[in-house]
This record gives structure tokens, sequence and C-alpha cells, in this order.
């Protein structure tokens, strides 16, 4: 395979990613780069296909998967991959009252952890406010 085949069945993985995240994450990035130099590609082609499939062509629509996706990853305590989604939801159309909506689901089916993990990747997504102090 040519160099630039590869780079462009790359950059077509990475396309699936913008299209439902509004960004790479960077473990998809380390993901692609171990498998362009080992040659598995199509592994990754495969689970970017099917991630767009799941995310883009169920009856959900893309900003009520997100906000499952976030809601899930925070009752399983998965930090990262939560804060990629929430960003995720709101790149779909989703607002910050979905995501605290989808915390307080959290709290009652996964507890208190899962509630404070939601609140706090939710306030990340805020502006700073002028003149707080974070300590």
């Amino acid at each position: 395979m040519s160099d630039d085949t590869l780079a462009s069945r790359t950059e077509a993985v990475r396309d699936r990613y913008r299209s439902t995240l509004g960004a790479v994450p960077s473990g998809v990035e380390e993901r692609l780069r171990l498998a362009q130099e080992f040659g598995r590609l199509p592994t990754e082609e495969a689970v970017a296909a099917l991630r767009h499939i799941v995310l883009t062509d169920n009856p959900l629509g893309a900003r009520v998967q997100q906000l499952v996706h976030f809601g899930q990853l925070l009752a399983l305590g998965r930090a990262h991959p939560a804060r990629i989604h929430a960003r995720g939801a709101l790149h779909a159309g989703a607002g910050i009252a979905d995501l605290i909506g989808v915390a307080e689901t959290a709290l009652i089916t996964a507890g208190v952890p899962a509630y404070a993990l939601g609140t706090e990747i939710i306030a990340e997504l805020l502006p700073p406010e002028e003149g707080a102090e974070v300590l």
C-alpha cells in the first residue's frame, strides 16, 4: 500500500471521529499510529465504521446517543471517555442543561460518585468565572 493511500485511509478514520465528536481523541491518535506502524489499519477502520453506524445511523440520533454514552460512562466511572462524550454531546447539539440532566440521572442509577464526576466534567466545560478563586 502506498504512503498516500495509507495517509488517505488514516485521515478518513479521523474524519469519522471529527464528525461524531468534533475532534480526534488522543487515544485514537495513538491507536492509529500503532495501526499504521504494524499494518493494522483495517482494524481501526472497522472500529470507526461500527462507531459511526451506531452513533449516526441510530433511531436515537446523534445528540441523544452522545448523552447516553456520557451517562453510561459516568455510571462506569470512566472519566476520560465521559469527558470526550460530554464534548461530543455539545457538538451534536446538546446543551449544558442536558448534561446536567444526565448527571442527575446517574445519581439515581449509579450513586453520588457518578453524579460528582458528571458535575466535575460539566463544570470544566463552562467558561471560568471572572475573579473566581480556585483552590
